[in-house]
């Protein structure tokens, strides 16, 4: 901060094409945070030309409303065309209504959709299925903040309705899960619901190595599509 402060009174004293130049850096930099959303400083990972060759549809959105907020994301169909029907038909069919995001780990991940988690036994979380298994569709877009993927058990072709959207980063996943879409607005809802608490009976052990199950303050109250 304060090598900024000396060169502004330097701008200020010297010649007009200093604070032409000065003007185009602070006009660069507010636009760079005006792109971002304004309570995390978060940016969708995939823009550009890299999102024209992940979906056709950048306007048409799952938006997934939870007791802490609402997170809308966009779809990649041109990379994962079976995943995105599927979750898109179990949204749809209000399969997700009741949900919650069962595991937590800061920094990682919030893992959601099992239909297990609507009752009332939180032993069973993460351990139910949809109605149909997807086979992989793996791709190159990267694990990182903001980019919802795919759970499943050890055979690639498991997938089923089970979802997680990423905290932070984790390349080891590159390749190995299915990337189907990412974040647009509410990233500070998966801040929120990442910091919740553990409401089960597990010892701390357990907790740090499966991950916090937040219970119903992490609810999905409704999942649908807009933009169609």
């Amino acid at each position: 901060m304060k090598s900024k402060t000396i060169g502004a009174r330097t701008i200020l004293s010297i010649a007009a094409a200093s604070l032409v130049i000065a003007a185009a850096i602070t006009a660069s930099f507010t636009h760079t945070l005006s792109a971002m959303n304004p309570e995390t400083g978060y940016k969708p990972p995939v823009t550009g030309t890299n999102l024209d060759k992940a979906t056709a549809h950048p306007k048409r959105h799952l938006v997934i409303v939870t007791k802490q907020g609402t997170i809308k994301c966009q779809m990649f169909e041109k990379v994962a065309p079976n995943h995105v029907a599927n979750f898109m038909d179990l949204a749809k069919t209000h399969f997700y209504d009741g949900c919650t995001f069962h595991r937590t780990i800061s920094g990682f991940m919030i893992q959601g959709g099992d239909p297990n988690s609507k009752d009332d036994d939180l032993s069973n979380d993460g351990t139910g299925n949809g109605p149909r298994r997807i086979n992989a569709e793996f791709n190159d877009i990267h694990h990182t903040r903001g980019i919802l993927s795919t759970a499943r058990a050890q055979d690639p072709n498991s997938a089923s309705c089970q979802f997680f959207v990423m905290h932070g980063e984790a390349g080891f996943l590159d390749r190995q899960y299915t990337v189907w879409g990412q974040v647009i607005e509410g990233m500070d809802v998966v801040d929120k619901i990442v910091a919740l608490p553990d409401v089960t009976t597990r010892s701390k052990d357990q907790i740090a190595q499966q991950g916090p199950n937040p219970g119903k303050a992490a609810e999905i109250l409704k999942m649908y599509v807009e933009g169609e």
